[in-house]
């Protein structure tokens, strides 16, 4: 009896949306008249974020981190040593630091596509970073004496080689699959960009033609002819008759009334049904799903720093700080005395610039001009600008005067890297004229960016200069990864001396 109350009630549910939408109604007016009957089922409801790839893909993904821990076992068992304490320890602490690494959700992607070359010299890259943070480690806790170094060495040499084979292996896997004589078949619903873009990003055996509600002579001025299979409405016989499995929908979320009745007839099938939303129309900044109690997002403009990349990057920015004071102490001291005495005023020149989300911050330098300027309006520094003091110019021009932003870097002001900090009178004036300018400020300034890597540096005496500044830090915030963040820090020690831009 309560089955047939909650069927009854789910069909007249679902005439009433169609009845909003038959009478010219929208969206909101959908949602608002399930809001006072469906609040109390759609409570309990949780959607969670998974995957769609073939179980033997998701194995071999997981396996980089057992790789790199068994290679250790191997290397301590080839030299004729029983597993001691130390090693085992070694071992987990390397599984767990390799998993954050290697399972990143967006590392597949940044190697699939790539060059041999490129894919590995990464590979080797990643595995030196992983090196690098056990080694600090093990000198952190004095335990460098516990373990052999000709073990040791071997284990550092032979594990990127285990993982070339290991990627070389998901490659071939992921190739069989798409290319197998039993290759899952699949129709997706939806000639338009969304489906035209996610075709070119499945694998093309296996794939059965396009559906839309559109007319065929419609269709025909937008894809060739040949990838028409038919209209809507035949989809669910054409689906039983050639056994498909998987069905893609890439409808413009318009079609909301017409998508749920063909749903309905799909599920007289045993395809698997997926709905793939026209993300493209958006200029996406960190665009993913994200889980909120339950709940898929989409995530449009967003930061990068959440979750354990927030950490990260915060417990790099401390790390490298610190240890840059504490080489550069000696220089800041002796930068600090020579200002001090050759020309009147303070040493440190602070500014409020915009940080992150927008909040102004007070940034440190050491003076280079013989002005403070922190007002409504301040003048960019220009060549042979008679502000900058003799000193100032040699500081200016090798960065120098930058080195107290370390100091902002460990108060959380300021990042390793990230976009440029900009003057609040500048900044009051840039975001009237460049479109998306704020955008930059949803992670930490940094001392360096990609901006200043790739000949921006220095003066930007035109709009065009800052939109192409801005254009740079917009793709950081989008591409972010730990590995971004370690090639600009690298580039920034060659571009400081070759750069004729700052002044």
């Amino acid at each position: 009896m309560m089955r047939r109350l909650k069927q009854s009630n789910d069909e007249e549910l679902e005439r009433s949306v169609f009845e909003i939408y038959d009478e010219g109604g929208s969206v909101a007016a959908v949602v608002q008249s399930l809001s006072g009957s469906h609040t109390r089922a759609s409570s309990s409801t949780r959607i969670r974020l998974g995957s769609a790839e073939p179980a033997v893909l998701a194995l071999l993904k997981q396996l980089d981190p057992l790789v790199a821990a068994l290679m250790l076992i191997a290397a301590e068992l080839i030299y004729g040593r029983a597993l001691s304490r130390p090693v085992c320890a070694l071992a987990v602490l390397t599984f767990f630091v390799s998993s954050y690494v290697f399972n990143r959700s967006a590392r597949e992607g940044e190697l699939t596509g790539q060059a041999t070359s490129r894919v590995y010299s990464r590979i080797f890259l990643e595995w030196g970073g992983i090196v690098a943070v056990l080694l600090f480690v093990a000198f952190a806790l004095k335990i460098t004496g516990d373990f052999s170094r000709l073990m040791l060495m071997t284990w550092f040499i032979a594990t990127p080689l285990a993982l070339c084979a290991s990627h070389a292996l998901r490659s071939r896997t992921r190739w069989v699959l798409a290319n197998a004589a039993r290759a899952p078949s699949y129709i997706i619903i939806g000639a338009n960009n969304a489906g035209f873009e996610l075709f070119r990003r499945l694998p093309q055996n296996g794939f059965l033609g396009f559906f839309d509600f559109r007319s065929p002579e419609r269709v025909a001025e937008v894809i060739d002819p040949e990838k028409f299979a038919g209209h809507c409405r035949d989809v669910a016989e054409f689906v039983r008759s050639h056994r498909v499995t998987k069905i893609y929908i890439a409808l413009p979320i318009a079609n909301v009334p017409r998508i749920g009745e063909m749903v309905r007839e799909l599920r007289d099938t045993t395809a698997s049904i997926y709905f793939v939303p026209d993300i493209f129309a958006f200029d996406l900044i960190q665009g993913r799903l994200v889980d909120i109690e339950g709940m898929p997002v989409l995530a449009v403009c967003d930061t990068p720093f959440y979750g354990m990349d927030a950490v990260l990057k915060r417990a790099t920015d401390i790390v490298f700080a610190s240890l840059a004071l504490l080489l550069a102490s000696p220089l800041m001291l002796t930068i600090a005395a020579a200002i001090k005495l050759t020309s009147p005023g303070p040493v440190l020149f602070r500014q409020r610039r915009y940080g992150l989300n927008g909040e102004k911050i007070l940034v440190y330098k050491f003076r280079s001009m013989t002005v403070c300027e922190d007002g409504a309006v301040i003048a960019q520094a220009q060549k042979q600008d008679q502000r900058v003091t003799p000193l100032g110019r040699f500081l200016r021009k090798s960065s120098l005067d930058e080195l107290p932003q370390l100091f902002n870097v460990l108060q959380g002001k300021m990042s390793m890297v990230g976009p440029r900090p900009h003057a609040v009178a500048h900044n009051e004036m840039y975001r009237k004229l460049i479109s998306g300018y704020m955008i930059r400020h949803k992670v930490r300034p940094g001392i360096t960016g990609l901006a200043q890597v790739n000949g921006l540096r220095g003066e930007t005496e035109t709009i065009e200069k800052m939109r192409e500044r801005v254009k740079y830090d917009l793709n950081y915030l989008s591409h972010w990864s730990p590995w971004l963040d370690f090639k600009i820090v690298l580039k920034t020690i060659g571009v400081v001396w070759r750069d004729r831009n700052a002044y």
